[in-house]
């Protein structure tokens, strides 16, 4: 376990996953073993939603590429790379090619290997400030490949009534769990408020739009993404992609409290 600390704030990074985010003491973070979903963040990459009804193949340059829900960036395992009292980076290497274990197979899954045309390097880093953590994602790989990205943090929810607001629109906790498994879309959006028992903001930078999700009263995931995927039917997913360029290419999310 990896731990940052900055005056009255604390964050718990298990393996590159944040597990917790406290400030005096009132938890932010999904727990692990609470009712809802299984992690308490994670990864969309290289694309973002499920690939089932199109038999787990996504259009690549370099032809079809194997892949399930959400990529396969989830299957491999963050390694350490540096960590300070208020900063931590995680990276995560893949070699074109290579066959990686679908951990879905088979009780949720009819496809046991996936596979991506393309290597890349995929950093996460964790920076604690005052009121405020930022995670930077930092990709990097062959010039052209492409990619969509999303980020899947799950938050706590404390009162009976926590509502979410951008600049647009109030949102309930009712009407996220009507739309079921396609989450929430909101669209063309870079700054979230959760407003609860004590509210946390959510900004981001690279991605544009969100989508919320839960299927409890407990929890919410509020994720940053760079493409809605059921915008399109999934053999269509391609469309979403974003292509990398010379270099790093970084998308960040600030946490505020």
């Amino acid at each position: 376990m990896t731990q940052l600390q900055l005056n009255n704030q604390a964050v718990s990074i298990d393996k590159g996953q944040l597990s917790s985010y406290k400030k005096d003491d009132h938890e932010y973070i999904h727990q692990v073993g609470s009712p809802g979903w299984g992690k308490s963040d994670d990864e969309m990459f290289p694309v973002i939603g499920p690939t089932d009804e199109a038999y787990f193949k996504v259009q690549t340059p370099k032809g079809e590429a194997i892949l399930d829900q959400h990529g396969l960036l989830r299957e491999l395992t963050y390694e350490l790379k540096s960590s300070t009292e208020t900063s931590a980076i995680f990276e995560k290497k893949y070699k074109a090619g290579t066959k990686v274990k679908n951990s879905k197979f088979p009780k949720k899954s009819a496809e046991e290997w996936l596979s991506w045309p393309y290597d890349f390097v995929f950093k996460k880093q964790f920076t604690l400030s005052k009121n405020e953590l930022k995670i930077e994602f930092i990709i990097s790989g062959e010039k052209g490949m492409p990619f969509m990205l999303g980020y899947h943090p799950a938050f706590k929810l404390h009162s009976e009534t926590p509502v979410v607001q951008n600049a647009k629109k109030e949102i309930s906790l009712e009407e996220i769990m009507a739309v079921g498994s396609r989450a929430f879309q909101v669209s063309d959006c870079t700054e979230i408020s959760l407003q609860d028992d004590k509210n946390i903001t959510i900004k981001s930078e690279g991605f544009g739009n969100f989508m919320l999700w839960t299927e409890v009263t407990n929890m919410l995931c509020i994720e940053p993404i760079s493409f809605y995927p059921y915008a399109v039917k999934q053999e269509n997913l391609h469309e979403g992609f974003q292509t990398l360029g010379d270099g790093e290419t970084v998308f960040s999310v600030f946490l505020n409290i």
